[in-house]
């Protein structure tokens, strides 16, 4: 195999004419430049240079070898600019995915200020279950994943590397003139006389939700099944039903209900999520501090909740 460092060696001695004139350019001893070109002619199995009282001159091997050497010695600087540019995150591409509710508060936040910070780097995202995002890590189409875990579900898989986020409170959705409406808190046993609503998935929040009911003593009797949390809440407010929602899924709150702490304080965990040995890339990791970031926004101030 021809070795490329010979070849930018051949290629300044064409350029300068002589050895000892590549020599300087290339900051070499003139024995150095001449033992590069006579490794590459035993490489090559031919004779590259002519040297005569002029100068030295190419034979038809070189000129066709240093012509390949242009194209070649070219890809490279292009590959080594490239390489340059995603370390320092002036180019290169993320793939986010994302749950419902995080994909509706976390990750536009974490989008926005990485965008700001790193405007070079391409940025996509999509939506999928905790499930099905892994999926996507593992078949490559992802780079990135906002997902949650509860004892209700299944275990997040063994393969993911997994960076705590948050904790993510569930708040019970209550019609506004519900007879515990002007509690500051309640219990869901106090709920288990009343109708629910609840999402068609039978994973995710709804399996969390019955979970959670099933050990306040109640299996939850759900009249309405909807998966868009604001239609959720307009039933709410239509007073035909209750429910329990995650913090993060009521960044936007229907003025017909009420959002109360429920007691024990059910939460679920929020993880960003990369496949274990996967390439730790520069956008990648500024991603996950970018995630981290903006996480940290999500307290108890930030996330009040007018009631």
């Amino acid at each position: 195999m021809l070795d490329v460092r010979r070849m930018r060696v051949l290629r300044e001695v064409a350029a300068c004419g002589s050895f000892s004139a590549a020599a300087e350019a290339l900051s070499f001893t003139q024995s150095a430049v001449s033992q590069h070109v006579a490794a590459l002619e035993r490489e090559t199995g031919t004779q590259l240079v002519e040297r005569g009282r002029r100068g030295v001159r190419l034979t038809d091997a070189g000129r066709v070898l240093v012509s390949h050497a242009d194209a070649i010695l070219a890809r490279i600087d292009s590959a080594e600019e490239e390489l340059a540019a995603l370390a320092g995150l002036r180019g290169g591409r993320l793939r986010l995915i994302s749950f419902q509710s995080g994909g509706a508060t976390l990750a536009p936040r974490a989008v926005a200020a990485f965008h700001q910070r790193h405007p070079h780097v391409e940025l996509s995202m999509q939506e999928a279950e905790p499930s099905e995002a892994t999926e996507h890590l593992r078949t490559g189409d992802a780079d990135l994943a906002l997902v949650y875990d509860h004892a209700a579900m299944p275990v997040l898989a063994p393969d993911l590397e997994l960076l705590h986020l948050l904790d993510d409170p569930y708040e019970a959705i209550l019609p506004a003139d519900h007879a515990l409406a002007k509690r500051r808190q309640v219990s869901l046993e106090q709920l288990s006389e009343d109708p629910w609503v609840a999402s068609s998935d039978l994973g995710g929040c709804r399996a969390i939700m019955e979970m959670l009911c099933r050990e306040a003593g109640f299996q939850p009797r759900v009249a309405f099944e909807v998966d868009e949390t604001t239609a959720v809440q307009a039933l709410v407010a239509a007073k035909v039903g209750v429910t329990l929602l995650p913090r993060l899924a009521l960044s936007a709150v229907h003025p017909g209900v009420v959002v109360r702490k429920v007691d024990g304080s059910p939460m679920r965990r929020v993880w960003a999520a990369r496949l274990e040995g996967a390439y730790p890339s520069p956008a990648a990791d500024a991603m996950l501090q970018t995630l981290q970031d903006v996480a940290s926004e999500f307290g108890e101030a930030e996330l009040e909740l007018a009631g």
